[in-house]
């Protein structure tokens, strides 16, 4: 059986979706799976051994740079991977069912009343009703799980495989390591979606552990160097690349940040975490006995998010301090 998964960004989606290779294989062991994403998440998926190849494209550069060339050559080579058993589209966006359209018949994906871009839907074989307002990794799991003919319990969910893989290599933060280590995770697409420079270094007074930052562009570097002076518990780290990430996170004993994809890895990797909701809603991930959640008081509206909700502020440190006391 050769299987094609189509998700193709971003890092907290991919992640999220990994979970279900380990559930395919259980009831396909010989079942050949190849994944479909954008090149810059790649690293994500790399390493897993439930995957057999990773195909990648970049839709958003030719988006970027309106490179109709480069669009007809991706269109191509899409066309000519072969053909797939089954196409399970777990994005549910337009361009995502395109690219599982493009690459077989037998697609798969959710119903018109179940994602945000109900036209997607028109391109598949076999469509599912899976509420968007359930809980995101359920979502993924149902989805993969309708189209494949089984069924996944809540408990096997809840009692997963770690789902991420790294290799070894001479990582850069290997100096920065002492007894105990918390991975702060302090950056994430939206503004409002970020937990406050000032609170992430009262955070880590209070902790009074080895806390480790993590971050991207220039712009969380600059927040990151800003707590580092602030507190004398936190440590800027160099830059990491995705595979030293999760070899980071792996090695920490508790990951603290935002809803946003480094923090979800440590979920993946049963990694102890706490994520910290502002005006996104807290059904995006499995609540767990190690892996913790701390919402503002906003009330979320799964379907239309409000980017100007930055309720976020309101969450004191000493609540993520009491919880984060329980998980070390």
């Amino acid at each position: 059986m050769r299987i094609a998964i189509v998700k193709l960004s971003a890092m907290g989606d991919i992640v999220h979706g990994a979970i279900v290779l380990q559930f395919i294989k259980k009831h396909y062991p010989d079942a050949k799976i190849e994944w479909i994403c954008e090149k810059a998440f790649a690293p994500v998926l790399e390493d897993n051994p439930d995957i057999d190849v990773i195909y990648t494209i970049n839709l958003k550069e030719i988006k970027k740079q309106k490179d109709i060339g480069a669009l007809f050559g991706l269109i191509k080579r899409l066309r000519s991977l072969g053909s797939y058993d089954y196409v399970i589209d777990m994005q549910g966006l337009i361009k995502s069912a395109v690219v599982s359209r493009l690459i077989g018949k037998n697609t798969s994906g959710f119903d018109r009343s179940s994602t945000r871009e109900s036209i997607a839907a028109l391109l598949y074989k076999n469509s599912f009703n899976i509420p968007y307002d359930t809980n995101t990794v359920d979502r993924n799991i149902d989805v993969v799980a309708h189209s494949l003919g089984f069924k996944v319990l809540h408990e096997e969910a809840l009692n997963k495989k770690p789902f991420l893989f790294y290799h070894d290599d001479d990582f850069a933060f290997k100096s920065y390591l002492k007894e105990k280590n918390i991975v702060f995770v302090i950056g994430s697409t939206w503004e409002s979606r970020n937990y406050p420079k000032e609170l992430f270094a009262e955070l880590a007074d209070l902790l009074k552990i080895n806390c480790l930052i993590v971050w991207g562009g220039e712009e969380e570097k600059s927040r990151a160097e800003w707590i580092e002076a602030n507190s004398q518990y936190a440590k800027v780290l160099p830059k990491l690349d995705i595979n030293a990430l999760k070899a980071l996170i792996s090695k920490s004993d508790l990951v603290i940040g935002n809803d946003t994809g480094p923090t979800h890895m440590a979920w993946a990797m049963n990694v102890a975490s706490i994520v910290i909701f502002g005006p996104t809603p807290t059904s995006r991930v499995h609540i767990t006995d190690i892996n913790k959640v701390v919402k503002s008081p906003s009330v979320v509206d799964p379907y239309r998010l409000n980017r100007e909700d930055f309720s976020i502020k309101e969450i004191r440190p000493q609540e993520i301090f009491e919880i984060a006391k329980g998980l070390l």
